[in-house]
């Protein structure tokens, strides 16, 4: 009889710490962040529409204005320049960076670091000389 409480004690503890392990590795995948580039084409649309419509200048938690360092590797964003149809368009100035678009090129301290390229870019972005924003 003993032995059978034993038994049955050591069994619900050892399925109460696999449980709880479990869960525990569930969170911490459930807690990952994905960048622009781990999404589908589909969920970078409804990610872009969802930043127009809620008037939110941010990518992935970093403000798409301030000052900007352009680096060739480690970037916060990856850019590609377009004509037309861009996720955000920028307005370089060279002082008081603080407005959606506006980006003032520094060598150091910066707010965000970017790269430019040509393929699988996170935002695509157009120069302007007035209006800049999403």
């Amino acid at each position: 009889m003993k032995a059978l409480i034993l038994f049955t004690l050591l069994t619900s503890t050892f399925l109460t710490i696999s449980l709880t392990n479990t869960s525990g590795e569930e969170e911490k995948e459930a807690k990952k962040e994905r960048t622009m580039a781990d999404l589908t084409s589909d969920e970078k649309k409804e990610a872009i529409a969802y930043m127009l419509s809620t008037g939110s200048c941010e990518w992935e938690g970093i403000k798409l204005y301030g000052k900007v360092q352009f680096v060739s590797s480690f970037a916060d964003i990856k850019v590609k320049y377009v004509t037309s149809f861009p996720d955000i368009k920028v307005k370089f100035v060279t002082s008081f960076p603080d407005d959606c678009g506006e980006w003032q090129v520094v060598e150091s301290f910066p707010d965000f670091k970017v790269q430019v390229v040509e393929s699988f870019p996170d935002l695509k972005i157009q120069t302007v000389e007035s209006f800049p924003g999403m």
